[in-house]
């Protein structure tokens, strides 16, 4: 049995290794220009460059996203930069437009294409239609439950790849083009630029009453009427696999290194229980407490089980629920003195009791017995942003190890 393929998000360099280290087998990354998250870090050409070195040295694949609804304009050097991307290696190029499609076919013609969810992918005959033209893989629109990803499956050529959506955030029109943000700031979600109003509160005002605002309330429950749950499949991994899909993919490149890294382990370790024994394959509870360790809404399943009706929305708030602060980065362990060299991420001191979360394996609770700055001095507290310390710990440690506690909020 081929293992599915664990996909996960890169924003930017950092992220890319962290995903990496933490199990994925391919992540998939956004340049400066043609791709829907345009306030995320993204790579400038000598970080992409280092990101898939560093990912191909691993044996582990980068996709590109080209994936914008483009304007005429937007179409102005989108030749030139494909054919720079694709000598720097990258092995898919992930787009939704078919005019986009053809200048990619045309510059860089052995590219491999991947159908972004952008495109609306809900039928077989689409999947059918974009894998006669020759797409490699359909990312299939986040309206679709199991049983009709199922039946795609049965109904396409073998070789048609199926990509499917396992966690994270969900837009309110589910597989985008959303014209929302345009209208009421300006910004165009389908260019990259969504301000989320989605998650925005809203009132109700009367054409002859002005500056009179009424709640707008489902149920007595709030205002948030467009503000989505979070996807999580992590309990049900073999009704996805039986799916038929070769690649999970996990959404967050604005999310932070930590989400990133949170995230792909549970995964990783889920999957891999899977196929060491699916037979006898049993649901850890540990892989969603840690899930839980990143920042999230309420969690839901998504369209994979049928319509989620009023159990997709939030309706009393658009918060995220953060329960745990990433405090600190491993960059280097002396083993010799049991020495780590930390990046601080956020304020810790001396005395509190942290969590040491591993590329592998599960964490354990350290207390900081003490540290010092870049100058050798003891200090009782590391308040500067990604400020490096020094701080022992007793058991070896890699890099890219996460340090974290539970939040003082």
């Amino acid at each position: 049995m081929k293992k599915v393929e664990l996909l996960a998000p890169a924003g930017n360099l950092e992220k890319l290794k962290m995903a990496i280290a933490y199990g994925a087998d391919a992540v998939y990354v956004g340049g400066e220009e043609y791709g829907l998250r345009a306030s995320a870090g993204n790579f400038a050409g000598e970080d992409m460059k280092k990101g898939i070195e560093f990912a191909h040295a691993r044996g582990k694949k980068v996709y590109l996203t080209m994936n914008i609804i483009p304007h005429n304009t937007d179409l102005e050097g989108m030749g030139e930069y494909a054919e720079a991307v694709s000598a720097m290696g990258i092995d898919a190029i992930i787009l939704s437009d078919p005019g986009v499609y053809s200048i990619v076919k045309e510059a860089v013609p052995e590219m491999e294409i991947h159908l972004s969810t952008q495109a609306n992918n809900t039928n077989w005959r689409s999947a059918r239609f974009w894998h006669e033209h020759g797409v490699k893989r359909i990312v299939v629109a986040r309206e679709l439950s199991l049983k009709e990803i199922r039946e795609i499956r049965e109904k396409v050529d073998d070789s048609l790849e199926l990509e499917l959506f396992v966690h994270g955030a969900m837009c309110i029109s589910y597989s985008g083009r959303c014209l929302l943000s345009s209208y009421m700031t300006g910004r165009d979600s389908n260019r990259g630029l969504c301000a989320h109003p989605c998650r925005w509160k809203y009132h109700l005002v009367e054409e002859k009453r002005p500056g009179e605002y009424m709640p707008v309330v489902e149920n007595e429950r709030g205002t948030f009427i467009y503000n989505s749950k979070d996807l999580c499949m992590i309990e049900h991994i073999p009704e996805m696999i039986s799916s038929g899909a070769c690649s999970f993919k996990i959404e967050g490149r604005m999310k932070s290194s930590y989400y990133v890294a949170t995230v792909v382990k549970a995964y990783r370790q889920a999957i891999d229980r899977y196929y060491e024994n699916p037979e006898g394959y049993s649901f850890d509870r540990f892989w969603a407490e840690e899930i839980s360790k990143a920042s999230h809404r309420e969690y839901s399943t998504g369209f994979y089980f049928g319509r989620p009706m009023e159990g997709g929305q939030i309706y009393h708030t658009s918060s995220y629920i953060r329960e745990y602060d990433f405090v600190g980065l491993v960059k280097a362990y002396d083993s010799n003195t049991g020495i780590a060299t930390v990046e601080q991420r956020n304020r810790m001191q001396s005395g509190e009791e942290i969590e040491v979360e591993t590329p592998e394996g599960r964490y354990f609770n350290h207390i900081i017995a003490g540290m010092k700055n870049e100058d050798n001095e003891d200090i009782d507290s590391a308040p500067h942003p990604q400020m490096t310390v020094y701080m022992p710990i007793d058991r070896e440690i890699p890099e890219y190890t996460i340090l974290r506690r539970k939040s003082k909020q």
